[in-house]
């Protein structure tokens, strides 16, 4: 082959040309787009849930079972001791029984007869209790007497019952039309269980003589 015959055929090797290869850009672009127009993705998504979960997966996610599991002793441990929790048949036995003063023995009337006076002392006798005089008597120590102990803590306990929280809007009315009146004017009347007391001086009653049966 002579010089120029060789010339052209590097011509023609130099000329031909090569098919486009497509860059690492392109065929990530392709693979995205999939062959109809769909993503691929989609396809490896569906092909990955299909698949068998791997070694360490069922290590990291124990089953449903085990959950609920842990979820029901995390509650128990989670819940409040009940040591210092007083019991409820305790309390049921401590508000059972009567409730009325009179009725009531050792601590219970020691407890009540303290509630008595507090309200006797600070609410009662400031506000209602009017000047002492011979036709209005007040025995300062009225807790010596039983009568008035009976009559104040009556009188005590319909005014709970009457301007407590859930009680009517007429009910301090008809606790001062209903209970207050009569209680004051029984106790301070002349001939009550305070006749011969007054300031300073406290008169013990005697009880009617009583026979035998």
């Amino acid at each position: 082959m002579n010089d120029a015959e060789h010339a052209e055929s590097d011509d023609d090797t130099i000329e031909v040309e090569l098919p486009d290869v497509p860059t690492t850009t392109e065929a990530e672009t392709e693979d995205s787009t999939g062959t109809e127009g769909t993503p691929a993705k989609d396809d490896r998504r569906e092909a990955e849930s299909a698949s068998p979960a791997r070694d360490g997966d069922s290590e990291d996610q124990p089953p449903a079972d085990s959950i609920k599991g842990q979820k029901k002793n995390i509650k128990k441990d989670s819940a409040p001791e009940k040591d210092g929790a007083p019991d409820e048949k305790d309390t049921e036995k401590k508000t059972d029984g009567p409730h009325f003063i009179l009725y009531l023995e050792g601590e219970r009337y020691a407890e009540a007869l303290d509630k008595l006076t507090l309200w006797v002392h600070y609410l009662l006798v400031p506000v209602y209790a009017r000047e002492t005089s011979s036709s209005l008597p007040w025995c300062p120590r009225w807790w010596e007497h039983q009568e008035a102990i009976a009559q104040l803590y009556g009188l005590w306990m319909a005014w709970q019952h009457h301007t407590g929280a859930k009680s009517e809007l007429t009910g301090p009315g008809i606790w001062h039309r209903d209970f207050l009146g009569p209680t004051m004017q029984s106790l301070r009347d002349p001939a009550g269980p305070f006749a011969g007391c007054k300031q300073g001086g406290h008169r013990p009653k005697r009880a009617p003589f009583l026979e035998q049966r």
